[in-house]
């Protein structure tokens, strides 16, 4: 059985490789299951909606796999894989997924409520059909897209003047800006822990906004982190709305909808 399955599984892999859309950003899933029919029912509906599928067949690897790579959603069959249901309990104490949105596959042992009680955000039932899978998956997907919108860095050089005390003003350029933070570009050395002033005007928009952060770390080669401390009520929307809109560039037409600022 174990044989039959290896093969299945590479054949399907083989023909069934997730798509990408040139020059859009789909969503990652992470499927922890060793049933090639559960597979057979959600890579195709996963797909559909512009949504990746990464395959771990043991619970060793699907842990393995969360600690290397951040998803949007993770879906773990809690029946039939050893210690799978053990995982859903792990995925919320993960650095990188502790807040993705979680799928238990159950089969008859983990009830509902349980499932419930260890994370999941949805409960799958086998045997799986199309349209259930299909159901689920799309009441979901406005929590997956928000959960993108949490992490997402948009690659942007901006102009950022930084005031670490009252008579030392810096002028630095951002990479990369987020919901809770920044990376800048900037000459000189950053103390890190240090909090800073810092004020920047949002391209396409013509908003300056003003916060206050901390130097979360820094490189010693003119490269460091802001972590986002105190940010004003109207900043936070105004920045959220802007990182809204340059995720909705980036996704495919199916899910721009769902990275709406809500």
């Amino acid at each position: 059985m174990p044989c039959t399955f290896a093969r299945y599984l590479r054949y399907f892999l083989r023909c069934s490789r997730p798509s990408r859309i040139a020059g859009a950003m789909n969503l990652d899933s992470l499927l922890v299951s060793h049933d090639a029919g559960l597979l057979g029912v959600l890579r195709p509906t996963l797909e559909k909606i512009s949504v990746n599928i990464e395959v771990c067949t043991e619970s060793q690897s699907g842990n393995d796999m969360l600690a290397k790579r951040k998803f949007d959603a993770v879906i773990i069959d809690c029946d039939d894989l050893p210690n799978g249901f053990g995982l859903l309990h792990v995925l919320r104490h993960t650095q990188s997924n502790a807040k993705s949105v979680a799928f238990a596959v159950v089969n008859g042992k983990t009830t509902t409520q349980a499932a419930f009680g260890s994370g999941a955000n949805f409960v799958l039932q086998k045997p799986l059909t199309p349209l259930h899978a299909a159901r689920c998956i799309n009441a979901a997907l406005g929590f997956m897209m928000r959960e993108r919108r949490r992490y997402f860095r948009y690659p942007v050089e901006m102009p950022v003047h930084l005031s670490l005390a009252p008579d030392q003003e810096l002028t630095a350029t951002t990479t990369n800006l987020s919901e809770g933070g920044m990376a800048i570009r900037i000459v000189g050395k950053l103390p890190k822990e240090a909090q800073v002033q810092f004020r920047f005007t949002l391209p396409k928009a013509n908003i300056s906004l003003e916060l206050k952060g901390e130097i979360a770390w820094a490189d010693g080669t003119s490269h460091a982190g802001i972590r986002f401390i105190e940010v004003p009520q109207s900043a936070q929307y105004q920045l959220e709305k802007w990182l809204t809109d340059r995720l909705q560039e980036e996704m495919p037409a199916g899910l721009k909808g769902y990275a709406a600022l809500h």
